[in-house]
């Protein structure tokens, strides 16, 4: 083997870590972050099995640590030589409410891809808009039953334009900036226009806050993937087939 091969399979990592204040007490932040009706809420599904060793439906991912309300961790280990850690530690504060620190952890030992960068830059990325999505959640809609909307375009896309286009979609301008309010057109037979605080903003992501949803728009062009949307929907009477299919018709221009 020649240095360039030994550089190629030397063990590589990269890591991501967040702290944050969070107005909810640990036994709230822990259903949010450790059980599958509390990643509803604010993340994706992902089923957990409450306790070490048990399972996690997302990406096949094992429990490796399990002291509630405290500590959560679970790893997911691929063939190829990766794996990833997702850690939670949660500390009570005086007032009742909770400090979360976050993490997760690569280590590569196989040949990395071309897309190494790409996929941190991006992991980085979506652990700040997601810990936004916590904050939200656990403020405005904790404990509330949640149903999760995924649509997504077929195509790939590296052209801003096309995120653009999908803001001027949902109103916004130039000039929109994070707290302020505007009517969303709501797709459907009986969608109707709600109200909604623009939450977050940024050029790969848009985050809307409405009376009982959270509604969030993905730019994939950074990457090279497809835009897409997951929803948190959190009024009693949601159909999940047919909203789904109703905001897939909609982030596909229909």
């Amino acid at each position: 083997m020649n240095d360039d091969e030994g550089e190629l399979t030397m063990a590589r990592e990269f890591e991501v870590r967040r702290e944050q204040d969070l107005a909810a007490t640990p036994e709230r932040v822990w259903h949010a972050v450790a059980t599958g009706a509390g990643n509803l809420g604010w993340l994706y599904p992902m089923e957990v099995e409450p306790r070490i060793g048990g399972k996690v439906t997302r990406a096949d991912g094992t429990v490796v640590a399990w002291e509630p309300p405290h500590h959560f961790a679970v790893r997911v280990a691929l063939d190829d030589g990766f794996s990833n850690t997702l850690t939670y530690r949660i500390k009570p504060l005086d007032d009742g409410t909770s400090h979360l620190r976050m993490g997760i952890h690569w280590v590569h030992t196989g040949v990395v891809d071309d897309y190494w960068d790409t996929k941190a830059d991006a992991a980085e990325k979506h652990v700040d808009f997601y810990q936004h999505g916590l904050a939200e959640y656990l403020r405005h809609f904790a404990g509330r039953p949640a149903v999760y909307i995924r649509a997504g375009r077929d195509e790939r896309t590296d052209d801003p334009a096309d995120f653009a286009a999908l803001r001027r979609r949902l109103g916004l301008t130039d000039d929109t900036t994070v707290g302020d309010r505007l009517s969303l057109d709501l797709p459907g037979a009986d969608g109707g226009s709600e109200e909604v605080v623009v939450d977050w903003l940024s050029p790969d992501f848009v985050g809307l806050r409405g009376p009982h949803a959270l509604y969030r728009f993905f730019n994939g062009s950074s990457w090279n993937w497809p835009i897409w949307l997951g929803h948190h929907l959190f009024a009693v009477d949601v159909d999940e087939q047919q909203a789904t299919k109703a905001w897939n018709a909609w982030l596909n221009g229909a």
